[in-house]
Formats: structure tokens, sequence, C-alpha cells
């Protein structure tokens, strides 16, 4: 699926998280490249990839989370700001 495909099925609240992912992105880290952009349909995730290695994501139009996957354990760390995430 292309990146913007997945925008045509999103619902009113994940939408509205879509803005709030994208707003987040824009204040934090417009400077990151953009790995990939898209929607979890089994967790409901709106989410943009950062090459980083973050994930800014938000889900039922809730406040974002920045997420930091450890590839060594498979393990996902939730933070509350995006530099908790850089720096930890």
């Amino acid at each position: 699926m292309k990146t913007n495909e997945f925008i045509n099925d999103l619902g009113t609240s994940d939408y509205a998280s879509w803005i709030l992912v994208q707003q987040a992105h824009l204040e934090n880290s417009y400077n990151e490249s953009v790995e990939e952009c898209g929607f979890n349909n089994k967790s409901g995730y709106v989410y943009i990839a950062l090459e980083n290695g973050i994930k800014i994501a938000s889900c039922f139009g809730q406040p974002v989370e920045y997420i930091k996957y450890d590839f060594e354990t498979g393990e996902e760390y939730f933070f509350d700001t995006y530099d908790e995430a850089l720096n930890n």
C-alpha cells in the first residue's frame, strides 16, 4: 500500500489522530527523514515512522505517544515527549 492510501480508510477519530501526529512531527522532528506513514488497523494507531527509529503515534484521537523499538529485544518503549524517546 502506498503511504498515502491509508488516509481514505480512516474513521473520524483516526483522522483526528493523523492530524495530531502530523502536528507533533512538525513541532518536534520536522528535519528527521520519514521512513513510513500508516495506520495499524489491529492496534488503532496512526503513525509516522522516522528513520531515527522513533514512531510518532496516536490512536482514537488521544494525545501523541513516541514509540522507540529495540531491534535486539523486540520490545517497544512508549514516551510522552520526543526528547524522552531520543534520550532513552
